[in-house]
This record gives C-alpha cells, structure tokens and sequence, in this order.
C-alpha cells in the first residue's frame, strides 16, 4: 500500500488532521518566497505535535548552512532539496547533517529524468516532480503535473516518491500508472496557496488508502 507525506502544514489543524489520517511524513517549508514558509520557531512547536512514527520532513531551496542548523534544531528527521542544488552540495549536506536527504527532480520530458542518476552518491531518495514554467518564483507546489507515463520502465537509480498534480481523486491513476509507493502532496489539499483544507488532507490520505 502506498504512503503519503503532507507537505507545506503551516497550522495545528492541517497538521493533526495528516496525523489523523495516516500520513506517513509531513513536510514544513523553510523558503521565504513560499506562501508555506514556516519560521524554524514555528516549525519546532508543530514537531513537537508529531508521533515518532511520521517523519518530518524539512522542504530547502538553495539553502545555507545556517538556515539548515537553525531548522534542524525544530526537530526535522530528513532534509528534502528543491532548488538547484548539486549532486556535491547535497552529499555535503548529507555528511554535515547527517539526516536522510531527498532530491526533487523536476521533469517534463523523459531526457529530465536522467538528471536523477547524478545523485546516485548524494542522497536517499529522489522526488520526481514537475518543472515549473521558466520564469516561475517557486520550484514546486504549483500543482502541475507531468507525464507520469514518462516513468514507466525507468531504471530508478535510487528510491523514489511522487509529486506534482496530486489530489484525491487523481491518486489511484498516479499508483497505477507509475507503481509509486510514496506520493507527495502539497497545493492538491489547499483551499488557496498555502492554505491547507482539512477536508481534502482527510480525502486524500483516505483515497491513498484505498489504492
């Protein structure tokens, strides 16, 4: 049966509904930019919410040692890179942290997902998700989605999790057609940017569920 990580909680609600429903990680944002950026203040009073059993999952873009002492000390089990961090800055990071790193590969095209093997050295997991238009302030969490057909017969060269275009009633078709055992949901369970629907994290995690 597939999992599920929640990512972008920013409130008690959303975050205790995920935990309610099954959710198996639960991502914070630590980008500015981002409508779910959390403060690492913040993000450690909602860690201190979350059951051992959920990872928590600490969402980068780009970032500097600084900021990643400052949000680990929140109590973040994995680090998840969604800028353009090279397969060198993400084994550092790796190595200096000591925490399991994921690797967002953005895809249109088949020839993106050759850009996941880099990383074969680097980290645990790569995340496969949409390339957002050129031009566009945030790398993921737009609710775009990709060909998942392009997925079909790749030789992943790592494990592996799901994203971009997600919602409750497009999950069976996304675990069918890719044979994905981890799906990584953002703006698919929010009423507006970076608000979450506790609604649709229930619906979602009840449909993954099922699948």
């Amino acid at each position: 049966m597939p999992t599920a990580k929640i990512c972008g909680l920013s409130t008690e609600a959303t975050l205790d509904a995920a935990i309610t429903h099954g959710a198996s990680h639960i991502g914070l944002v630590f980008f500015p930019k981002s409508p779910r950026d959390v403060a690492p203040a913040r993000a450690a009073a909602l860690i201190a919410r979350v059951p051992r059993h959920i990872s928590k999952v600490g969402v980068f873009v780009d970032p500097d040692d600084a900021l990643l002492d400052q949000a680990l000390a929140a109590g973040l089990d994995t680090i998840q890179l969604h800028g353009h961090e090279s397969p060198e800055r993400t084994a550092t990071i790796k190595a200096r942290t000591g925490r399991t790193v994921w690797k967002a590969v953005p895809v249109r095209t088949r020839a993106d997902l050759a850009e996941a093997a880099a990383y074969r050295q680097a980290a645990d997991l790569i995340l496969y998700d949409a390339k957002p238009p050129k031009g566009a302030d945030l790398p993921g969490g737009m609710g775009l989605r990709f060909d998942w057909r392009l997925l079909q017969g790749f030789a992943h060269p790592l494990p592996w999790a799901l994203s971009g275009g997600l919602d409750a009633d497009s999950v069976a078709e996304a675990v069918h057609i890719t044979g994905a055992t981890l799906l990584d949901i953002s703006s698919g369970v929010e009423s507006a940017p970076g608000v979450k629907d506790v609604d649709k994290i229930a619906a979602f995690l009840q449909s993954v569920a099922r699948s």
